[in-house]
């Protein structure tokens, strides 16, 4: 794993580790324990980290008015987080092309190490003034292609590439 704290400038040897966050207290639900749609809400953080990281991020948005939507994702919740408890979330990148990239979120508390959420994400490349979908530019795909390399060396997580369904009883 990556962690910006050490060694995350420049490696994609292991999953990014770019992004921490504390679930808060208007983050829960009436049952306690954080909402569905903040652990969604934290995994994108964590895809703005990874876009920032590559260069494709906001200050990319800003010089080019490229930008990029999410079309499609897939979240599993796998053990409850609750107010005050630290995660972290390791961000593998699955897939490219000229205009899309497909990103794999782990959302894992920061101390016990327990997997409490996936987030798998499909973004589109855009022109923000077109509003339509265009190519990436060579450098950032570049750029997104070494990374999908270096992540396609490593063990792909059992929720990739999941559909919704439940298992049969």
């Amino acid at each position: 794993m990556i962690d910006v704290s050490t060694n995350g400038a420049g490696d994609a040897s292991a999953p990014l580790c770019l992004h921490r966050e504390t679930v808060r207290p208007e983050w829960l639900d009436y049952n306690g324990h954080m909402n569905v749609a903040y652990y969604v809400l934290i995994c994108d953080h964590a895809g703005d980290a990874a876009m920032d990281w590559l260069d494709l991020g906001r200050a990319y948005r800003e010089r080019t008015g490229g930008s990029i939507f999410a079309v499609e994702a897939h979240v599993t919740y796998d053990r409850e987080l609750s107010e005050g408890d630290p995660v972290l979330v390791e961000t593998l990148a699955l897939e490219a092309g000229v205009k899309k990239l497909r990103l794999f979120h782990t959302l894992r508390h920061a101390e016990d190490g327990f997997v409490a959420a996936t987030n798998e994400v499909l973004l589109l490349h855009v022109d923000l003034v077109s509003r339509r979908v265009v190519p990436w530019p060579d450098d950032g795909l570049a750029r997104i292609n070494a990374l999908v390399s270096a992540h396609g060396r490593l063990p792909r997580p059992p929720q990739v590439g999941r559909h919704v369904g439940a298992p049969r009883r």
